[in-house]
């Protein structure tokens, strides 16, 4: 076996192994699973939004929900496969109440989340939200303003999106509603996806 290869995959378990037992912070009292993330390790696409909601607690995926059925629709829209991607949150566990993740948990959580983007060496990066945004680009902007722009960030191209969730709340297509505007940002992905 190819050294190389038998290093990274020991790397991933060791990792998901240290996300499944970690209690640096509280929300690890409320959680009923880690969600570690899901999808291509080998790809060069990686989602990240906030953190897990109800349903991804109970099942331990990423984005299962009704926001990640709608984030579904949208990458089939702009013919992107999820299952391509990789799909992970900032915070592994579920915030009670789906609230915002405090600033303390994601900075506990920030290892495994630098870990993981150590391992996946992506190339392109979609913040999903503003807590994403806000956390990577260590910026005060919300995403009104920057969502659909490409930042250079750590040798990888990074765009931040609307989350799905956001979109549930706003039903409108009409032209410069935020579903119109996240389906110019899918397009722009692709076109980002076929140059890489």
């Amino acid at each position: 076996m190819n050294k190389e290869i038998y290093s990274v995959s020991s790397a991933w378990a060791e990792l998901e192994e240290r996300v499944r037992n970690c209690r640096a912070c509280k929300l690890c009292e409320t959680r009923t699973n880690t969600v570690f993330g899901q999808g291509n390790r080998d790809n060069q696409v990686v989602l990240i939004g906030e953190g897990p909601g109800e349903d991804e607690d109970l099942q331990g995926l990423p984005f299962v929900g009704r926001a990640g059925q709608l984030l579904t629709q949208i990458l089939e829209a702009g013919k992107i496969s999820r299952e391509d991607l990789f799909i992970m949150n900032i915070v592994k566990c579920r915030p009670p109440e789906n609230r915002v993740p405090t600033t303390e948990e994601m900075v506990k959580c920030n290892q495994h989340l630098d870990s993981q983007l150590a391992l996946l060496r992506p190339k392109i990066v979609v913040c999903l939200g503003n807590t994403p945004m806000k956390w990577l680009l260590q910026t005060t902007e919300g995403i009104t303003k920057i969502r659909g722009k490409w930042f250079d960030w750590r040798g990888a191209k990074l765009m931040p999106m609307f989350h799905p969730s956001y979109l549930l709340r706003n039903q409108s297509r009409a032209e410069g509603s935020p579903k119109h505007q996240t389906w110019l940002d899918v397009q722009e992905l692709k076109k980002a996806i076929e140059n890489i």
